[in-house]
């Protein structure tokens, strides 16, 4: 009886922790939703969020770059502008489904990155290494794609900050990071809706076809209907992020009271 009860304890103790740790997460993307609302109510709150559009910005047009690997091309070069607009400029690739494909790896790639980063955010480990790998990254993408100053400095800093928060700040530190960054990049999706019903994009370099504009190019029907069509893979996208990330909140307490009492019932 000793024995059992020497082994319990531990596991009690583990399974409080694993519970807690669940609470946490619930409760930093509840402070990341708390403070994006306070963003549109507080005076001077969109010139505080600022910096949040140029993300949405640079992951739009990442997800450019990305769809134009799959596809076969090469990625030249990224330039971003104080505005918050941006051009990735993607060769070497052709055929009508590529450019439709890499025209809706842009407007889809926010939702993609929101539904990913909630998943890794479940987890203290799964954000700090989440923040770790997307600083690298940014760092490489600064060297050898940027070709504007500002979002030279701008990716520079963004690097900076994802790697100090995840190589000095607290466990916690890292998941309200990466929630707050995942909430920001879900809402740009509905906050930046309007983009997926035009047919022009206007950037500091003028007038160009928007996305949705040169997928209709492509393929066949308006603008819209591809403009639709992104909007609802999107929102598919944060549906199955937000699943995934409240399934994957299930303590291991849980299951197993879940399988001794099924265990029970068969007796």
């Amino acid at each position: 009886m000793r024995a059992e009860r020497t082994t319990a304890a531990p596991r009690a103790a583990r399974q409080l922790t694993d519970e807690q740790r669940a609470q946490r997460a619930i409760g930093v993307v509840g402070v990341s939703i708390a403070v994006t609302i306070l963003l549109y109510v507080i005076p001077y709150g969109r010139w505080i969020g600022y910096p949040l559009v140029l993300i949405s910005t640079v992951v739009h047009e990442m997800g450019h770059g990305v769809a134009g690997w799959l596809v076969g091309g090469r990625f030249e070069a990224f330039r971003m502008y104080a505005d918050g607009s941006g051009v990735a400029e993607i060769s070497g690739y052709d055929g009508r489904f590529a450019r439709a494909f890499v025209s809706a790896g842009g407007l889809c790639g926010p939702a993609v990155m929101a539904a990913i980063g909630l998943v890794l955010a479940r987890r203290p480990r799964g954000a700090r290494i989440a923040l770790l790998v997307a600083g690298l990254a940014l760092a490489v993408i600064d060297v050898l794609l940027v070709r504007s100053l500002f979002g030279w400095f701008f990716l520079l800093a963004l690097a900076a900050v994802a790697l100090s928060v995840a190589w000095k700040a607290p466990e916690w530190g890292s998941q309200l990071t990466l929630s707050f960054l995942s909430v920001q990049l879900a809402l740009s999706v509905f906050s930046r809706g309007d983009y997926l019903f035009t047919d022009v994009a206007h950037t500091q370099n003028g007038a160009m076809p928007s996305d949705v504009a040169n997928m209709a190019s492509a393929l066949f029907l308006p603008y819209w209907f591809w403009g639709a069509a992104c909007g609802a893979f999107s929102v598919s996208m944060l549906a199955l992020g937000a699943w995934l990330f409240l399934r994957g909140l299930r303590t291991p307490s849980a299951a197993g009271a879940k399988h001794e009492h099924g265990l029970a019932s068969r007796g």
